[in-house]
């Protein structure tokens, strides 16, 4: 927000950080036709002022895609405490939502524009048979890959440029220049987790990079094939995009100065734990 920006007297800001599974909603953003993650929120919240609530999220995911480390922001002028509206909140959320933290935060504050980056983490589940416990939770790929020859390209990725061809076609953004700061491939049994950090991410860029990675550890793309495909900055001649399955927000940056909790998501957990 503009430095020097103020509410109206008698409003409050409120950041809050949310879990969700995305398996039963088309994704964050409110829409006509299905339930949306942003419409079960700001009914709860609602429901807590006795008035409407609006909110903006740090990022828009899509549908079927997880969240362990959403942000939020809402304003409101109603007198609750910050306990009230968190355990209020959830008592109105249904089961695969839920507010982790809520606390006051300052009228400079934006879910999305105080944002310094995102991170994602694709948990794939790679067995011959399919998984049942964690069904659409992670992504199931049922041939051998070729783990080193992923890793090696993923270098390709990382620092500032155009991922066009790794942008959704439908994909709205004024830009397709964006920045890696970080992009892991993690490995532990028969679980894997592609680790993703950029200070913005394109419409289906995460799970499109996860398929040009596939293609790889399958043997059907080469990385200097894949350098070629990102140098083109064309979505038609990359491969197929990945299953949303296994896709999670799991953290959103800011300032220092905003005092945000952090919150070590079970994803990262589950294949980094000793």
């Amino acid at each position: 927000m503009p430095e020097g920006f103020s509410l109206p007297e008698g409003m409050h800001r409120y950041a809050l950080g949310i879990e969700y599974d995305g398996r039963n909603y088309c994704g964050w953003q409110f829409q006509d036709h299905s339930p949306s993650v942003q419409e079960a929120v700001e009914t709860a919240l609602s429901k807590v002022a006795n008035a409407p609530v609006r909110v903006a999220c740090a990022g828009r995911t899509d549908t079927g895609v997880h969240a362990t480390g959403q942000v939020v922001h809402f304003d409101s002028g109603v007198k609750r405490t910050a306990r009230q509206w968190r355990l209020g909140a959830n008592a109105n959320l249904p089961a695969d939502i839920a507010i982790q933290w809520l606390q006051p935060v300052s009228a400079q504050f934006h879910a999305r524009f105080s944002a310094l980056s995102r991170r994602y983490l694709y948990l794939i589940a790679n067995t011959k048979e399919r998984p049942a416990l964690l069904s659409r939770q992670v992504s199931w790929y049922r041939q051998n890959l070729d783990i080193s020859a992923m890793r090696d390209c993923l270098e390709l990725f990382r620092g500032e440029q155009d991922f066009s061809s790794f942008r959704a076609v439908k994909c709205q953004a004024h830009s397709p220049i964006r920045r890696i700061d970080q992009i892991k491939l993690l490995d532990r049994g028969h679980w894997l987790a592609l680790d993703i950090e950029a200070n913005g991410f394109l419409h289906h860029m995460v799970r499109n990079i996860l398929g040009a990675l596939i293609a790889v550890g399958s043997g059907e793309l080469s990385k200097s094939k894949l350098a070629e495909i990102l140098a083109l900055k064309d979505r038609k001649f990359a491969p197929a995009t990945a299953s949303p399955d296994g896709l999670y927000l799991i953290d959103v940056s800011y300032p220092p100065e905003f005092e945000l909790p952090k919150i070590e998501p079970w994803p990262l957990q589950l294949i980094t734990a000793d």
